[in-house]
């Protein structure tokens, strides 16, 4: 059996996380921008949902240069969004419901207007300085060759302020409005310790890290390599304290209190990823791997993919995780475009079963699911037309590094295809005006097939995406099989068929085309019949409908 025999089963999972993006979830103030009183007044529609656990993205104070992972003010509520009264009421309208909260903790990086880094930057011998990390220019030019994840170096030149400038780079992975945070600095350490204190304080279960695994940085900072320069993030997340770091995280904060820790692994292989989510190492407990979701990306491009190798990722990741690990499912997330238009077929002839077949695959496969609002409805990419079309600074500096050698029409179809909006456009509410989401303008455009794709409309039909989701979901919480049972490929190679067995009872085929198709049952084994909704047994052959799907109980 693939449990962990060390430890008492945690909550988590059991659990089905659903992420919640504020800015784009409900506006009750008519200001475009969703708000915390918006997540409260659809807590009703969670609890229907049935879901256990809720990660909002950040919602602390911030000037939004990368829409909130830029952190001001770590115990502010960010005015868009409300005040903490309001994050009180969010909270205690969860609790009162039995759904849990997660927090995004952002502490590889501040804003550059913290106060911190406001104090850091006055001169060299600030006592804040070493808060962050500060070199000398070489050759004329930044330290070294590191670039930035939304484009450009990763070094900033900053003069400072006061009396003594100090005439010296900073460095942030990602843009320059968030300088990395110095974790060599135990003043550092201490301060991220204490503010997660007065969260878990307050009553949050846990955290989702951001880029945790960038918080040890290189000895002596060496230029990368060519390749290493192609996707620089296996340089940043090997840095050789992580382990160390995480491992006092837990000692100093997490193991006094009951928590769900899951670390973003960007950068990290899923042999790397099994010592982060060891239970034995006090580590933490889930990370997101980027392994299935960047599976065809290579940079700034698009590129293809195929079911079998999709399955291969599967495999490799549950094996990785081994008898003492514990994985995340997701298929979307607010980084990520459309789990329907990425994997899916977002035809609105098939949207609605491919948007079933994907909620059935994260819903039964082995781990911890994550769903993403609008996921449960199936929401599309925004069919942008332009590139001011987007609002998010990544797709903007990227084009910055490539404009001189792409076509704009090229790197378009690209963005449109992958770009971090597509899954920032407003909640479908409604099919009325704004999609519900907003009686002003909204932040980031609607998208026009809300119409057709709205929580409304889906909630009144037994047959949508919404009412399968809800009950995949109920299914899930009552099935040993699904929640403990371990995970077997039974068709590694077939191009359209994802068919896999689920501890000793469920078998789930999954059709990934709009062709009918015929599946030949494994011999010896024994269907008693479907354990939910419907199959058609013709003989030996399970015959799947055009993005059709099953869930059987099986007997070996």
């Amino acid at each position: 059996m693939n449990a962990d025999p060390i430890a008492q089963r945690p909550w988590w999972k059991d659990a089905v996380v659903y992420q919640i993006y504020p800015r784009s979830f409900l506006d009750t103030d008519g200001d475009g921008v969703g708000d915390l009183p918006g997540i409260t007044a659809r807590l009703d529609y969670l609890q229907a949902l049935g879901v256990d656990v809720v990660w909002l993205s950040p919602h602390f104070d911030s000037p939004n240069a990368d829409n909130g992972y830029d952190i001001r003010d770590y115990r502010k509520v960010m005015a868009q969004f409300g005040t903490m009264a309001d994050f009180d009421a969010m909270l205690a309208g969860m609790t009162a419901r039995g759904i849990r909260l997660i927090i995004d903790l952002v502490v590889n990086h501040s804003s550059d207007e913290h106060a911190w880094f406001v104090e850091s930057r006055k001169g060299r011998d600030n006592p804040y300085r070493d808060y962050y990390i500060w070199r000398d220019g070489k050759e004329g030019g930044p330290p070294n060759n590191y670039g930035a994840f939304f484009g450009g170096p990763a070094w900033t030149f900053d003069p400072g302020e006061g009396d003594e400038a100090s005439g010296q780079y900073y460095l942030h992975y990602f843009a320059a409005k968030q300088p990395d945070l110095n974790w060599e600095n135990p003043k550092v350490r201490g301060e991220v310790y204490d503010l997660m204190r007065f969260w878990l304080d307050k009553g949050v279960s846990g955290f989702r890290m951001d880029v945790i695994p960038f918080i040890s940085k290189q000895p002596g900072l060496p230029d990368l390599t060519p390749q290493e320069r192609r996707a620089p993030q296996f340089v940043y997340a090997a840095g050789p304290r992580l382990h160390e770091y995480l491992r006092e995280m837990r000692r100093e904060v997490l193991d006094h209190y009951d928590t769900m820790t899951v670390g973003e692994a960007f950068g990290v292989r899923p042999d790397q990823a099994r010592d982060l989510i060891d239970s034995r190492r006090r580590e933490l407990d889930l990370v997101i791997n980027f392994d299935i979701v960047r599976m065809d990306i290579d940079g700034w491009r698009k590129t293809s993919w195929t079911l079998p190798r999709l399955k291969a990722l599967y495999t490799e990741l549950d094996q990785a995780a081994g008898p003492f690990g514990w994985n995340t499912q997701f298929l979307s997330n607010h980084d990520n475009p459309r789990s329907v238009s990425h994997f899916g077929d977002d035809d609105p002839e098939w949207v609605e079963r491919s948007a079933k077949v994907l909620n059935t695959l994260i819903l039964t496969q082995r781990g911890t699911p994550f769903l993403y609002q609008g996921e449960e409805l199936g929401m599309t990419n925004y069919p942008f037309a332009t590139l001011d079309d987007f609002d998010d600074l990544e797709v903007a500096g990227r084009w910055r590094d490539v404009k001189h050698r792409v076509s704009e029409e090229e790197y378009l179809a690209n963005a449109r295809a992958m770009g971090r909006d597509n899954s920032r456009t407003p909640m479908q509410w409604t099919s009325g005006p704004n999609g519900g989401f907003t009686t002003g303008k909204p932040w980031l455009a609607v998208n026009p097939n809300t119409a057709a794709i709205n929580a409304e409309d889906e909630a009144a039909r037994p047959d949508s995406v919404l009412a399968h989701t809800r009950a995949l979901i109920a299914f899930r919480r009552g099935s040993t099989d699904l929640k403990e049972g371990d995970y077997r490929d039974l068709d590694p190679e077939h191009p359209r068929v994802f068919a896999y067995r689920r501890g000793a009872g469920l078998l789930v085929a999954l059709n990934f085309g709009r062709e009918v198709v015929r599946w030949p049952l494994p011999e010896g084994l024994a269907v008693e019949g479907p354990a939910f909704g419907t199959a058609e047994i013709d003989g030996r052959d399970l015959v799947l409908r055009g993005w059709g799907w099953a869930i059987l109980r099986v007997r070996p």
